[in-house]
């Protein structure tokens, strides 16, 4: 009854905020991400009969509180479809740094979903694994299902899951990672977001967004595609700075960033477009014949740089690779 699990944090494309229900993490409208590799979570999980209680370890520090309490929703989830209580290790690693806007929270839960459903014996499709994921983060739906993915809004788990989006775009994107290290709390940013004045805006307008980018991914249309991502996330941004508490996540190097892939754009012609989901990092997109050129600007910004590629499905990991 043990299981180990690898799966990559995502970027929003179009992104969501706000919670219709904050137990089962149902959002009000959907969302697309893609996945970025190599950067990944490695999540090990043991149901252990004889022992006394659950233990979640992060990056060898136990986790308890809200973060705890968020594993259990997934950990209980599958303890329900397997048909037992029995308590569970887990133990997780990521490669990337977490908390700074790089959807570690996703790669986290869908890792640790994967794992616990391999360990219990649950025979599951991806889309179906991806609504006990859900449970700990909705982003972490789409990392389970990996590379495009939507997901779907609902009010159950038949309708509320994710779904691979086939596009030709997957070989030829690359990811310049901007690190701008400020520490971010998104699950507080979801209720901040739906009761600011522009929340129902931004709802009127969503679901075109969405359509418009399944069209632009399915046309394979880099341009369209990576717009649409920047226009969200100043629309995103917005909603959650025009909260109650009046939030800014954005950093000076985070703005600064936005400058230099303007003037990339405007001054050199370079198909590039910056993306941010809830923090002050910076998701650069671009295409594989000008990212050493993109990553060259970025980093004359002064901020440290990874570049990324299209990441997969959540998968299993061979025995050998068990983290315990």
């Amino acid at each position: 009854m043990k299981a180990t699990a690898r799966a990559h944090p995502i970027q929003g494309v179009i992104k969501y905020h706000g919670m219709r229900d904050d137990e089962l993490r149902l959002p009000y409208h959907d969302s697309i991400s893609v996945c970025t590799a190599p950067s990944a979570t490695t999540t090990t999980v043991e149901f252990r009969p004889d022992a006394a209680d659950d233990v979640y370890r992060i990056d060898g520090d136990r986790v308890d509180g809200r973060g705890a309490e968020r594993i259990d929703g997934v950990v209980d989830r599958v303890r329900d479809l397997a048909g037992f209580d029995h308590p569970v290790r887990l133990e997780s690693e990521n490669s990337f740094p977490s908390n700074i806007g790089f959807g570690s929270s996703a790669s986290g839960f869908a890792a640790a979903a994967m794992a616990l459903a391999e360990a219990a014996g649950l025979d599951l499709t991806r889309p179906d694994v991806s609504t006990i994921a859900r449970r700990g983060s909705a982003s972490a739906a789409r990392a389970v299902t990996g590379a495009f993915s939507h997901l779907h809004s609902g009010m159950n788990d038949e309708d509320c899951r994710s779904e691979r989006i086939e596009t030709d775009l997957e070989d030829d994107l690359r990811i310049v990672a901007a690190h701008v290290p400020a520490y971010k709390e998104t699950e507080e940013a979801h209720r901040e977001a739906a009761e600011s004045h522009m929340f129902q805006a931004r709802m009127a307008h969503i679901h075109h967004q969405i359509d418009a980018a399944r069209d632009a991914l399915y046309d394979a249309d880099f341009d369209r595609v990576f717009e649409l991502a920047e226009h969200d996330s100043l629309s995103l941004a917005a909603t959650t700075m025009t909260g109650p508490a009046g939030w800014v996540y954005w950093q000076p190097d985070t703005v600064a960033v936005f400058n230099a892939v303007r003037e990339l754009r405007t001054d050199e012609d370079v198909p590039v477009y910056f993306s941010t989901d809830t923090g002050a990092s910076v998701y650069v997109n671009t295409t594989a014949e000008y990212v050493d050129r993109v990553e060259e600007a970025v980093a004359d910004v002064g901020v440290e740089t990874d570049v990324w590629e299209v990441g997969g499905p959540a998968e299993i990991l061979p025995s050998s690779e068990a983290l315990f």
